[in-house]
């Protein structure tokens, strides 16, 4: 069987380094990694949410889990040191729009400066062969436009975490044409779409939002209904991810920056979105529409994909639909006190089966 793409014993035995692995992306990725028998370190700041992912799923067993901020050039380096990675999937991120307004300092040295040690980490371990870094839709300049935005397309995010991702975009390509043009290192950036997916607790994001809801018999509140996103469930990108970081490994020419995101039916006003939640959820949920006036967010953003499905073949597995209704699950079994960790395996097989059958 592959995996869009690639081999799932490719990853057996692999040494993989997850910066951001106690984030909620990070927790799923590397929860994927041990199922597929790679030795996983991840350097990650201490969750950032209570609760989180990481914590319920217990992420850090079967791994060696690293509490380090990528701030800390001299503490990334002792890390990288000691796990000697071959692959390096760099996931450390201020992910929050509205949080880098409150702190857009902070948002520009994580995003930036931590970008920059994590680079020169892989600079000086000859260890490593295969570098991605995970960015975002939002590092395109927005021009409110209805068709998705390419891989070509001008790079100047508006808000501040959306402009230092632009950055780390910059600083990968400036490092990449420095001091690995030998091609001893694939170097590559994905662009994904907003994701979701069990056990996101993230302030400020309206399916985290929806879920604390439902969870309290509340309304939810939802700030602009119909601002529109490429949503995907959280195992489309990760295992896009590991695809890309996989096959560069094997053939460096694979090396380029890709968009990650879902198919244009599945770029859903916000409105729209929580419909489809409340109709999943079921009961007597509403929500309300209640603009706060708050910083400004692009309005409409979507992906032109093709190149990742032209190279490699790749395609999503679940449609918008299918991503809420395992939310849901996920969901559920969480507030009865059930493994979140089986369902999340559970959820695994089923993309993975469903996948080979859209392929098939």
């Amino acid at each position: 069987m592959r995996i869009n793409g690639f081999s799932p014993e490719f990853y057996r035995g692999k040494r993989v380094l997850v910066t951001g692995h106690t984030g909620f992306k990070g927790a799923w990725l590397c929860h994927i990694l041990k199922n597929l028998g790679a030795e996983v370190t991840g350097y990650s700041t201490e969750p950032p949410t209570t609760p989180s992912l990481f914590e319920l799923d217990r992420t850090a067993e079967g791994m060696h889990s690293i509490i380090g901020d990528v701030r800390d050039l001299d503490a990334l380096l002792a890390a990288f040191s000691a796990a000697q990675p071959e692959i390096v999937l760099h996931l450390a991120a201020q992910p929050i729009v509205r949080e880098s307004y409150r702190a857009p300092v902070e948002t520009y040295a994580t995003n930036v400066m931590g970008t920059v040690h994590v680079l020169e980490c892989v600079r000086r371990t000859p260890s490593v062969r295969s570098f991605l870094n995970v960015t975002t839709d939002k590092v395109y300049e927005n021009k409110e436009w209805e068709w998705g935005y390419r891989e070509n397309e001008n790079l100047n995010g508006y808000d501040p975490y959306s402009n230092s991702k632009s950055c780390s975009e910059l600083v990968t390509s400036s490092y990449r044409n420095s001091f690995f043009a030998d091609g001893k290192v694939a170097i590559s950036t994905a662009r994904a779409g907003n994701v979701i997916g069990g056990g996101d607790f993230a302030a400020d994001r309206i399916i985290p939002d929806c879920v604390r809801a439902a969870l309290a018999g509340e309304e939810i509140v939802v700030r602009n209904p119909y601002s529109t996103r490429p949503y995907q469930h959280v195992l489309e990108p990760l295992f896009a991810y590991l695809m890309i970081a996989a096959r560069q490994y094997e053939d460096g020419s694979y090396a380029a920056c890709y968009n990650v995101g879902p198919d244009d039916a599945d770029c859903f006003a916000t409105g729209n979105l929580v419909d489809l939640f409340v109709r999943t959820w079921g009961g007597a949920m509403r929500w309300v529409n209640r603009y706060d006036g708050g910083p400004h967010e692009a309005n409409f953003l979507k992906l032109d994909c093709t190149k990742l499905k032209t190279v490699f073949g790749w395609r999503p597995t679940w449609n918008l639909a299918d991503a809420i209704e395992r939310v849901v699950e996920w969901t559920r079994a969480y507030a009865a006190g059930e493994s979140v960790s089986a369902v999340m395996d559970r959820q695994i097989a089923d993309f993975l089966r469903d996948g080979e059958k859209n392929r098939s």
